[in-house]
């Protein structure tokens, strides 16, 4: 299995934010370890950077993690996830992957597919095009599964057994 599925899209940016209606929907966070340097909102009550290395910094509190869209910088911000445990991340749905079948499915709480292709939105705010595959939402404590249940996005809510 390959881990290779995001990359950068063909524009060569690998930075593509949330959309405010989704973070509006899943409540406050507490943490964004990936956050653009000049972001149109607030995403968290705190932001890391690509400047201060979210992945070199301590975790605290509830995180929102959209990853930047680069198959290894995925990869390691889904790692630290699973090990902080109280996060939701937002990532394409590859579930033939090694990322899906060794960290998403072992250790996720549960999975909300979102039904319909994002719009992902530039730096400057501006909504982009529809995202080119079907986007996710990761839940990896229960009272993250809950804020999922309790979303109102249209989807489908998958919850795994420990």
């Amino acid at each position: 299995m390959n881990t290779s599925f995001e990359g950068k899209s063909t524009t060569g940016k690998n930075e593509w934010l949330t959309p405010p209606g989704i973070l509006k929907c899943l409540g406050e966070f507490d943490l964004d370890p990936c956050s653009p340097v000049n972001r149109p909102w607030n995403t968290a009550k705190r932001h890391f950077t690509i400047e201060d290395n979210g992945l070199a910094q301590l975790w605290m509190g509830r995180v929102f993690c959209n990853p930047p869209y680069d198959t290894r910088l995925i990869i390691q911000f889904i790692k630290k996830c699973v090990i902080h445990q109280n996060a939701i991340a937002l990532t394409f749905v590859r579930t033939d992957t090694k990322l899906f079948h060794e960290y998403i499915f072992k250790y996720a709480d549960s999975i909300l597919f979102l039904k319909g292709r994002l719009k992902f939105h530039h730096v400057t705010g501006e909504e982009a095009g529809t995202a080119g595959a079907p986007s996710c939402l990761i839940a990896f404590n229960k009272e993250n599964t809950k804020a999922l249940e309790n979303c109102n996005l249209e989807g489908k809510l998958v919850k795994f057994a420990k």
